[in-house]
């Protein structure tokens, strides 16, 4: 038996943000048994915390979807933490080091108990030509300056309009055509009073299905935000909200300058142990 975790992230209400479930001792698993559970959980991802490879860094994290391994992904990040400070595992503080197959990843504590982690730096940025396929993906929205943004996972990022975001349905024929090149698209759109309103969109190995709420794309969207020039208007943040499509209510907050920080709080919904 196994220590064990399931956390809300950002939410403060448990059933209204993105679940992850996490392995607290996954020392000893083989990454077929990692998959496997994974699979079995059959949430969006699934982490198992190992003990770190370098000084710099307080514990390892390998990150599961239902059918592959992430390098990087930002629920999970914020959820492995709380989970382990939630179980006395990580001294008190207000900062940790997360490793991952991405890299070290910084984590900190926001007022009122939030975390938040330094985004990556994304390791590629390319305008995505064919918009005609990306609108014919949208439903027949028009996005401004689609754009691959690559941090680890690789989101095709692009602003919509308010009303547009909310009322699309992606059409999946033409999605079939656009997972050639990307399986993960992130739309955004700015409401009147300077909030950000996401939804991302993803291949969970079974056809397209939207995330709850996302911190990879949002550290996409955060990193487009500047590329288009929209954080003069914004300044040094904004938050975000995520989720309402889905049923739940995410809330991210994005602090933006030359190293973007998504923050969010996290709840443990489940504790105890399972059977590997």
């Amino acid at each position: 038996m196994r220590r064990f975790a399931q956390v809300d992230v950002f939410t403060s209400q448990p059933g209204r943000g993105n679940p992850v479930a996490v392995v607290l001792d996954g020392e000893g698993l083989s990454t077929e048994q990692m998959q496997r559970l994974a699979n079995w959980t059959n949430l969006s991802e699934t982490t198992f915390v190992l003990p770190p490879t370098t000084a710099e860094a307080g514990y390892r994290a390998r990150i599961f979807t239902t059918s592959r391994e992430l390098p990087f992904a930002g629920h999970p990040t914020i959820g492995t933490c709380a989970a382990l400070l939630d179980a006395g595992l990580l001294e008190p503080g207000s900062s940790w080091v997360q490793e991952c197959a991405a890299g070290l990843v910084e984590l900190r504590l926001l007022d009122g108990g939030a975390l938040a982690f330094a985004a990556p730096a994304p390791v590629s940025e390319e305008p995505f030509a064919d918009e005609e396929l990306f609108r014919r993906t949208l439903g027949g929205v028009k996005a401004d300056q689609p754009t691959i943004i690559g941090i680890g996972p690789r989101w095709l990022t692009a602003r919509v309009t308010i009303d547009d975001l909310n009322s699309l349905e992606p059409d999946r024929q033409a999605y079939a055509e656009l997972a050639a090149h990307t399986p993960d698209f992130t739309l955004y759109a700015v409401d009147e009073t300077g909030d950000l309103h996401v939804r991302s969109f993803f291949d969970d190995g079974n056809g397209l299905t939207e995330d709850p709420v996302c911190g990879s794309g949002n550290a996409c969207v955060a990193r487009h935000v500047q590329l288009s020039g929209l954080d003069i208007a914004l300044g040094s943040g904004y938050q975000a909200f995520q989720g309402r499509h889905r049923g739940r209510d995410g809330r991210i907050s994005v602090a933006l300058g030359e190293q973007n920080w998504i923050g969010g709080e996290a709840v443990a919904v489940i504790r105890g142990t399972i059977a590997v």
